[in-house]
């Protein structure tokens, strides 16, 4: 809760900020300027009087001395706002030194870069993956290249060969990091086509254009079925109410091929693969028909209101496209990071208060409380111990007893008096052959 008041209070000072004057203003009084200057350049160039020259810039002392003043008069507005922003971030957000005597990541680093390095290709910024690629690769000689570097030479590869070998002349054992550190299966022009073909289709998806990707959803589709997915289904379903909605909604040419018209004879055409499994769904579609003069006041309604269907469809595509290549919808580096930054500020308070007490948290792999994240980012279930309030491992999983109620197994094992133990929340009792683990 203080951070969100901390937040909208910085909210508050950005958008009195975005009043205030900006640079802008000193941009366009320069130019003024220079349009003055370059008049009277070209009036002094094509004087024939001598006296021209002097008496133009005489002229101008004023002019300019003014100019100038309103653009230092502009500057320190600007000035002014962009100090005032930055002393309401300091004031908000003070820096503080992150309470850890060890970052958990620094065994992890490899990862970290191929996850770096495939969040850039995610995002499409090739060129910069390249690079970043080409670093990391150069740091970590042992990585092996993608196809971009120089071949090794014959005597190089000799000075390797025995680089790697011991003293007995048997290979020698290399460090599982190197093989983390192989960058080259990103580092490849056929995953670089991939993402391009996604975006190119993901902008002809926000100009509302639906073809390519039903182009790309019927070229994939043993693959998408195989996989139970309805994408192709979807995007030639929206194709339908697109067309279904006419020129004077969908800006498409006004002939046979668009219209109610146009929807019918594309269903007639494409719809018939689609039968066994959405066969209700083209039926109210083609019943559609019957109420077109008043589809608002029709039990179709809802198929037909697409104010979001462009967005849905997109994320279904990106999701989709993804997983064929064996990647999840959302970047994990991005998912990390924006958990990371809503779990932060409680950790830190927490972190702050233990050490001023000498209370620290001193177990590594788990934290002291519950981070409280959406929904979209939980994928993992997790339980803790209702008695011990310690996490359940895969070495002290969850186990339910007869009575129903769950608890961790070395409670379990804690509670038993020889084979039998008591419920602590019921006035049940069972034996410990009873308990059953669950699988969550």
């Amino acid at each position: 809760m203080e951070a969100k008041q901390k937040l909208e209070s910085l909210l508050d000072e950005l958008s009195k900020a975005n009043k205030l004057p900006r640079l802008s203003s000193a941009a366009h009084d320069v130019d003024k300027v220079i349009d003055v200057l370059s008049e009277a350049r070209e009036l002094i160039a094509g004087a024939m009087d001598p006296h021209t020259a002097s008496l133009t810039m005489t002229m101008l002392q004023n002019p300019i001395k003014f100019a100038f003043g309103k653009v230092n008069d502009d500057l320190k507005a600007a000035s002014s706002a962009h100090k005032k922003v930055g002393r309401s971030l300091d004031k908000h957000f003070p820096l503080k030194q992150l309470p850890t005597d060890k970052d958990s990541m620094d065994d992890h680093l490899p990862l970290i870069n191929r996850a770096i390095a495939m969040h850039l290709l995610r995002e499409g910024q090739f060129a910069v993956a390249s690079t970043f690629i080409n670093e990391v690769q150069t740091k970590h000689p042992r990585a092996p290249s993608a196809g971009f570097d120089e071949p090794m030479d014959e005597d190089e590869d000799e000075e390797d060969d025995e680089d790697h070998t011991d003293a007995d002349g048997s290979p020698a054992a290399h460090d599982d990091d190197d093989d983390d550190c192989d960058l080259s299966s990103l580092h490849s022009q056929e995953l670089q086509d991939k993402f391009a073909e996604m975006y190119t289709i993901l902008q002809q998806l926000k100009a509302q254009n639906l073809l390519p990707a039903i182009e790309w959803a019927r070229s994939n589709s043993a693959e998408l079925e195989a996989r139970g997915s309805n994408l192709e289904f979807e995007l030639s379903k929206l194709q339908y109410v697109w067309l279904f909605k006419g020129p004077a909604v969908n800006n498409l040419p006004d002939d046979q091929h668009n219209g109610r018209s146009g929807a019918l004879a594309y269903a007639r055409q494409h719809f018939g693969r689609f039968q066994a499994r959405h066969l209700r769904e083209i039926q109210q579609l083609a019943s559609a028909m019957v109420f077109a003069p008043n589809l608002p006041a029709s039990p179709y309604h809802q198929t037909f209101a697409i104010s979001t269907a462009f967005a849905d469809v997109a994320a279904s595509f990106t999701r989709e496209f993804c997983s064929l290549l064996g990647l999840s919808a959302e970047s994990p580096l991005y998912l990390a990071v924006t958990a990371g930054a809503l779990a932060l500020p409680r950790l830190m308070k927490y972190m702050l208060a233990t050490r001023s007490k000498g209370t620290e948290w001193t177990t590594a792999q788990e934290l002291p409380f519950e981070t409280p994240l959406p929904e979209s980012m939980l994928f993992h279930s997790i339980f803790v111990c209702p008695v011990s309030k310690e996490q359940t491992t895969e070495d002290n999983p969850p186990m339910v007893i007869p009575c129903g109620h769950m608890l961790a197994r070395e409670t379990l094992q804690k509670l038993c008096k020889g084979s039998r133990f008591k419920c602590p929340y019921c006035p049940s009792e069972g034996l410990m052959r009873d308990a059953r683990r669950v699988v969550l």
